[in-house]
């Protein structure tokens, strides 16, 4: 989600806020350091490294490009656009220069959020939708899989997801059947609340979204969102909030661990504050 520019001071005070946060956090975490596994026993530090190697980044035969802003509203997806039709995009806000991207290069891109009244882009290309993503269909929320049946061909198995829903994406991801996320055949979800790792509800529900989707597809790229700072704790380092991409298995025909980060298309999400680069954990296991 975007906003205008802050200004020097709401930079400031943002920045400290964050340093506060974050010091109180790893005070505490480093103060249970020696009973960590009694407090938390599902998410002592090797189960948090073992749900790091399953995630395996991968350069691919298709390669990346970006899609969209410099900065907040682009992504990197793999150059495998060819026979895509369609774009679903929830959780736009003010923000929808990825979709732009999509839909001068011919995808019809349908976006949908309860928090804004119109898509702040607009052409023939583009629908919007004033509706949250969820679990249940009402006025207020949809499913994905009755966005899909409204709107995707019922033979199109080659769509685009892009989810950036502050947090929603666990329910969503776990509520929807394996063969509706299989339509897609690139997902970029933002993935918010990560330091969440360190708690036992949150580790199993973060776990559960990854270990789902990567039943059927393979992380091809990771950025962190240099909005909040890491958490820090031992060796491991959890930016709270990450942007993923996925490209479904059977798009690759070869794949090497990616080892270089970050990636030379890659810009930091807030321009104003420096970016920070992808910590070693998350591919080097």
């Amino acid at each position: 989600m975007t906003s205008m520019e802050p200004s020097p001071f709401q930079r400031m005070k943002f920045n400290t806020k964050v340093k506060i946060q974050r010091a109180l956090k790893e005070a505490l975490m480093s103060i249970l350091d020696c009973s960590l596994v009694a407090f938390y026993p599902a998410v002592q530090a090797e189960h948090v490294r073992g749900f790091f190697s399953r995630l395996s980044p991968a350069n691919t035969d298709r390669g990346l490009i970006r899609i969209g802003n410099r900065n907040d509203g682009g992504y990197l997806i793999p150059n495998d656009l060819a026979g895509v039709r369609a774009c679903f995009s929830p959780g736009v806000s003010t923000m929808a220069d990825f979709e732009l991207g999509l839909s001068q290069r011919g995808i019809r891109c349908f976006l949908a959020d309860y928090s804004v009244e119109s898509a702040p882009v607009s052409n023939d290309l583009i629908s919007f939708e004033k509706r949250f993503l969820g679990t249940l269909d009402d006025s207020v929320y949809m499913t994905l899989a009755s966005w899909l049946n409204r709107h995707a061909e019922p033979d199109d198995n080659d769509l685009i997801l892009q989810m950036d829903i502050e947090g929603a994406e666990y329910d969503v991801l776990i509520g929807t059947s394996i063969e509706i996320l299989r339509r897609f055949r690139i997902i970029v979800i933002e993935f918010h609340f990560l330091d969440e790792l360190f708690s036992p509800a949150g580790f199993k529900l973060i776990d559960a979204a990854f270990s789902k989707l990567l039943k059927s597809f393979k992380i091809v790229h990771i950025h962190p969102n240099n909005s909040t700072e890491p958490l820090k704790f031992r060796d491991l380092v959890v930016p709270p909030v990450m942007e993923v991409t996925f490209l479904r298995s059977d798009r690759i025909s070869e794949a090497t661990p990616s080892r270089v980060f970050p990636h030379e298309l890659d810009a930091p999400c807030c321009a104003w504050r420096q970016d920070y680069p992808v910590p070693l954990c998350w591919y080097r296991t």
